[in-house]
């Protein structure tokens, strides 16, 4: 997304809009390092104090990090997913209980809400990430199996569980490449056709099911490898 010469009236708060636009639709994906100030004030057309202010306030809500000396990097694509990035370095446990809360009730409602555009790209997702299972790099997989999870929740059409949901992504999508090596190693099934065949019944109690059973065994296994904490 192109950057625009902002207007005269509230300028940070249209620099902080333009430069949050730009990090949600992947201009600057995560980990990679935004223009430099003198770069944003020639695009933008405002004054350096503007645009600190705004990278100061995007900062502060967890969206980019100031590395002095090197530069501004992004560290998450939402202050949703920011906030949660704080909150837990995050144990591996506690991503997939929140996981579990959002994906059983997105699969619930995917059931009842799907359209047959949204069973088609659920197809097509679960297709790519079945393929990319056995090739490389191991990255297409885990990127690959996030977006299918992402797609079913959308599928539901309840617009703030998927927001919380998109939220989550960097943290769903740690989780996934955690879970996936280890199975990938040992060569245990991970397949997600239960899951699609029970969104394309209309069977919402089956997709609950299908969603939750998968994440208890991983929720299992991480429990049964890791210490449970002293009360």
């Amino acid at each position: 997304m192109p950057l625009a010469t902002t207007r005269r009236t509230g300028l940070v708060d249209q620099v902080i809009g333009q430069l949050r636009e730009a990090i949600a639709q992947g201009e600057w994906p995560v980990g990679s390092r935004i223009p430099t100030e003198t770069e944003l004030v020639e695009t933008l057309g405002v004054g350096r104090n503007t645009v600190r202010e705004a990278i100061r306030a995007l900062a502060h809500s967890g969206l980019l990090e100031v590395r002095q000396g090197d530069g501004t990097y992004v560290r998450a694509t939402s202050e949703v997913s920011g906030a949660i990035r704080r909150l837990a370095g995050t144990e591996l446990r506690e991503v997939l209980q929140v996981r579990r809360s959002l994906e059983v009730e997105g699969a619930r409602l995917a059931a009842e809400a799907r359209t047959e555009e949204d069973l088609a790209k659920l197809t097509e997702l679960l297709a790519v990430r079945d393929r990319a299972l056995d090739e490389e790099p191991f990255e297409d997989f885990v990127r690959a199996d996030a977006e299918f999870h992402l797609m079913v929740v959308h599928s539901g059409h309840n617009r703030l569980l998927a927001e919380l949901y998109l939220g989550l992504t960097e943290a769903v999508t740690a989780s996934v490449a955690t879970t996936s090596q280890d199975h990938l190693t040992e060569r245990v099934e991970i397949g997600h056709q239960g899951l699609l065949d029970a969104i394309a019944d209309r069977d919402p109690a089956r997709a609950a099911a299908e969603a939750g059973g998968f994440i208890d065994q991983l929720l299992l296994r991480e429990e049964s490898e890791s210490p449970r904490p002293r009360a």
